[in-house]
């Protein structure tokens, strides 16, 4: 087993075993100088995030969750609240378990109500923390301050962080990643200290952290790689110790190292059963039938050669990216495939050097695979095996593991500068360039999300194929009251993606409500050949009924009815509108009886007032009375239901509306 109490610290090592660490050579920085510039780069790193991010405080809220997240959330609307807490710990509200989450939201709501600009402004505050806490944790593990400070900047600034920053919905990714690093942070100065408060500290954040999101799950995997390396606690030479600024790190066996993370692991495989949970009561997980097996793999492949893309070239970025309709072209599975495996040789041949290595050298290049075990390890929960959602790949994905490839490429260029004895200025003047640069298209991305139009258009002009992104454009004019302009793009959404025939039936209502029915009815007649199931198949044949009344077609829309109870010889709404055309047809016998069917099976007063006035009609005045009567103790609001009532009336052409007339 493993000790995690004051004994498990490192005694400092005999003098003749230890080299001088840089702050004891003769002219170095005291001890306050460098907590004086620590905190000068710290506050640095906050200022130009907040500066490039600062356009985050005119975007407005998002359709895309922003509205069931917050807009039309009850319970976070109300603020933090004893109720609020309660629901917190027991929903899975939007397919996700994440208490912590809802919580922060709930706080915003009591402070800010719903101004999307202090929103913004928390979650831009949380990623500015998660800088300076990067900073941190790589500066006291590595003793390097300006690496560290690069890393830092180009995460600051990178504008796939932007997904994360400016969507209101994606605070979960932020406060999480808060979690993951303060874990980090305090696992740094366990490793070197030692303590039962510190180890308790480090499970503590790491709970908090799968509080507020579950994708940090990987934590555990992480800080064994950064035991091998900044840490060198992993297959260290017994004999010394790891040079970090404050204290060394004991070096301990790869066995020790895991029994030590045990919690930590136990933590990571309950929040993963609850997430999952928590995605299938949505039906958020995606079936093998819907994607398959060999498709997943596909897109693993090549999505993380496109997250390295873009972390190299980020253009093009955009909220949601589709699948492609005919599948992964084979060149880009090769392709990707071959960039994958020189990566991992590289790193494998540099990083661990050759196989005669001496063991004092072990660790000399460490951070090449660390970097790129830690993008490769961290994404295996969002690379899509197991598929949550649409998309193929997603900006947010990378807030974490992006890391990896930055701590790789970074400590490679200050390496080459120390062998090589090239002045830092060759590496501080292109790093300067290129964070200024990731800086501006930051602040330019952050302006395609100042409103859902704006940003679903933009995204439609980078992507191919994007259901999602007509679907979301769509919902947004519906929204603006532009009817017009939002049903081609429902339409164009339909045609793109396979959706479940309860939205294709839904999108045809939506037509129809509209006016637009021949685009309704092929809505419905998809409906119709797709489903076995009598009822939906009703359902279906009683709307193209409604919508031949709608264009006055009369026998068409009589004999669409009279299929819809051939189907399901109980659904209200093909009786009702069967009983009216057989009334306007001068039966008023077979209206009389399909509309008293109708106030059994489904008792409303609505259709029992239409039964009166049927009963009215065929002179039957006490029947008609005893109709209205039990109309009147059923309705909540009798003026509207005579209303409504009378606009049926008319709109099965019948000659009279006794209903209406009521009203007046």
């Amino acid at each position: 087993m493993f000790s995690v109490g004051p004994g498990s610290a490192a005694a400092p090592a005999p003098a003749r075993d230890r080299k001088l660490q840089p702050h004891e050579q003769p002219g170095s920085p005291t001890f306050a100088e460098r907590e004086k510039q620590k905190l000068i780069l710290c506050l640095a790193l906050a200022a130009i995030t907040l500066v490039f991010y600062n356009p985050v405080a005119h975007d407005g809220f998002i359709h895309f969750d922003d509205v069931s997240y917050i807009l039309n959330n009850p319970a976070v609307k109300a603020g933090l609240t004893w109720s609020t807490v309660k629901w917190s710990f027991t929903t899975f509200a939007s397919g996700n378990w994440h208490p912590l989450t809802w919580l922060s939201h709930a706080l915003d709501c009591q402070l800010f109500g719903l101004n999307p600009v202090g929103h913004h402004y928390v979650s831009l505050l949380f990623h500015a923390a998660n800088v300076v806490l990067l900073f941190l944790i790589l500066e006291e593990a590595t003793a390097l301050a300006w690496p560290s400070l690069i890393v830092a900047t180009i995460f600051a600034l990178h504008p796939v962080n932007v997904e994360s920053v400016a969507w209101a919905a994606e605070r979960k990714n932020v406060l999480s990643m808060f979690f993951f690093l303060l874990a980090m942070l305090v696992y740094g100065r366990y490793a070197r200290k030692g303590g039962i408060p510190r180890y308790l500290a480090v499970n503590a954040c790491f709970v908090l952290g799968m509080l507020s999101k579950s994708q940090i799950i990987t934590l555990p995997f992480v800080l064994l790689l950064w035991d091998y390396w900044p840490l060198r606690r992993m297959f260290a030479e017994k004999s010394g110790f790891s040079q970090t600024r404050e204290k060394l790190c004991v070096p301990r066996s790869l066995r020790y190292l895991i029994w030590e993370k045990i919690p930590l692991f136990a933590v990571a495989l309950v929040g993963s059963l609850v997430a999952m949970k928590a995605q299938r009561s949505a039906d958020a997980v995606r079936t093998l039938e819907e994607i398959s097996l060999k498709a997943r793999l596909e897109n693993a492949l090549v999505s993380y050669a496109n997250y390295l893309r873009l972390l190299v070239w980020p253009r093009h970025l955009a909220p949601m990216y589709p699948h492609p309709p005919n599948g992964i072209p084979l060149w880009q599975i090769g392709v990707s495939a071959a960039v994958l495996v020189t990566l991992t040789g590289l790193a494998l041949r540099y990083g661990l050097g050759s196989t005669n290595f001496q063991r004092s050298q072990y660790h000399r290049r460490g951070y090449l695979i660390v970097g790129w075990l830690w993008f490769l390890g961290v994404l295996v929960p969002m690379i899509g095996i197991v598929q949550v959602g649409e998309q193929s790949m997603a900006d947010r994905y990378a807030y974490i593991p992006m890391i990896g490839i930055f701590i790789g490429i970074v400590w490679t260029a200050w390496e080459i500068t120390e062998e090589k004895a090239i002045s830092k200025i060759w590496v501080a003047v292109p790093a300067l360039v290129f964070a200024a640069t990731l800086g501006l298209l930051t602040y330019h991305q952050l302006g395609y999300w100042r409103d859902g139009e704006t940003l679903w258009r933009y995204t439609l002009s980078v992507t191919e194929a994007n259901y999602m992104a007509h679907d979301e454009l769509a919902l947004e004019l519906d929204k603006e009251g532009r009817i017009e302009d939002a049903i081609p793009e429902f339409l164009k959404a339909e045609s793109l993606h396979k959706y479940p025939l309860s939205q294709v039936f839904n999108i045809g209502l939506y037509l129809q409500r509209h006016g637009h029915i021949p685009e309704a009815m092929r809505m419905y007649e998809k409906v119709v050949a797709k489903t076995n199931d009598p009822r939906f198949r009703s359902m279906a044949f009683s709307q193209m009924g409604a919508a031949n009344a709608q264009l006055k077609d009369y026998d068409q829309a009589k004999a669409y009815y009279h299929r819809a109870l051939e189907a399901d010889a109980t659904n209200p709404s093909a009786l009702v509108g069967s009983a009216l055309l057989a009334e306007r047809d001068g039966d008023s016998d077979q209206a009389t009886e399909q509309l008293g069917l109708s106030t059994k099976l489904k008792p409303d007063d609505v259709t029992l007032l239409l039964l009166a006035d049927n009963l009215d009609r065929s002179g039957r005045s006490q029947e008609a009375q005893a109709a209205r009567g039990t109309a009147e103790q059923l309705s909540p609001d009798i003026a509207q239901a005579r209303l409504n009532a009378a606009r049926i009336e008319i709109f099965f052409g019948l000659p009279r509306a006794q209903s209406f007339a009521l009203t007046q």
